[in-house]
């Protein structure tokens, strides 16, 4: 929101005399003559008292739909950063770039992706930021100003039911040392392989502790390759840490 409120007025302008040209008929409905309506104007020129208006809607917004759902939609974020850096260890950055949603496909050195438009980025020597998010779906994103920063924001993998779900008969099963040492283990992100020799348990006992965890809310798992990949929720995180909270980003 404070990024919002320091954008430079002509930043706004020009961004809204994009938005403008590729929405027609509604700036027409709206504001006649195929100009913006009034608050677009105010925005665009840089005013301050409808910017803080649209920013006071936006948190409210926040509040009502976001936030109450934040420490799931921060679990799939985090999981899908767990299962990206993962592949970039295994097999290096084609290993990373193949393993993205089936909507983007890579065939060195062209990263193809299905989009609204036909368009294409040239990098010209610079890095691609890959930028997960829970909202994004259907399609990829990127900035439609070619010189700024290479973003792909791309969907995170949905693993169906919200991670968090409400105190049920899992708490009696959540006590004793193993299932503590298993939830140590996944601290870092880990296979159920991985999970089983770190603690010591057979590969079927990692297997349902990992099981009886995420139906606890505390273990977010994805499928990686043949194997699948374990990590904390904030909830797990939380729980590990004595009750720590998990600082968000």
């Amino acid at each position: 929101m404070e990024a919002l409120r320091d954008t430079p007025a002509d930043r706004l302008h020009g961004d809204l005399a994009l938005l403008a040209e590729s929405r027609p008929a509604v700036v027409r409905a709206r504001g006649g003559g195929g100009s913006p309506t009034a608050l677009l104007d105010t925005l665009a020129e840089g005013r301050t008292e409808p910017l803080g208006r649209l920013i006071a809607a936006l948190r409210g917004y926040h509040r009502a739909a976001v936030e109450p759902y934040w420490p799931h939609i921060q679990a799939s974020v985090e999981a899908d950063r767990a299962l990206r850096g993962r592949a970039l260890l295994d097999g290096g950055a084609d290993e990373l770039l193949a393993t993205l949603p089936s909507m983007i496909r890579w065939r060195a050195p062209v990263l193809e992706a299905d989009y609204p438009v036909d368009r294409e980025l040239h990098l010209d020597g610079r890095g691609l930021l890959l930028q997960p998010s829970f909202f994004c779906r259907g399609t990829p994103v990127v900035y439609r100003d070619p010189h700024l920063p290479p973003v792909l924001v791309y969907p995170v993998t949905h693993s169906g039911a919200p991670a968090f779900a409400g105190p049920g008969p899992w708490l009696g099963r959540l006590v004793g040392h193993t299932r503590s040492a298993v939830l140590q283990a996944i601290d870092k992100g880990c296979t159920t392989s991985e999970l089983a020799r770190r603690t010591g348990v057979s590969l079927a006992s990692a297997s349902q502790h990992a099981c009886v965890l995420r139906e606890a809310g505390l273990v977010l798992t994805l499928r990686h390759g043949s194997s699948v990949l374990h990590t904390l929720t904030p909830l797990g995180a939380s729980l590990l840490r004595g009750g720590a909270p998990l600082a968000m980003s």
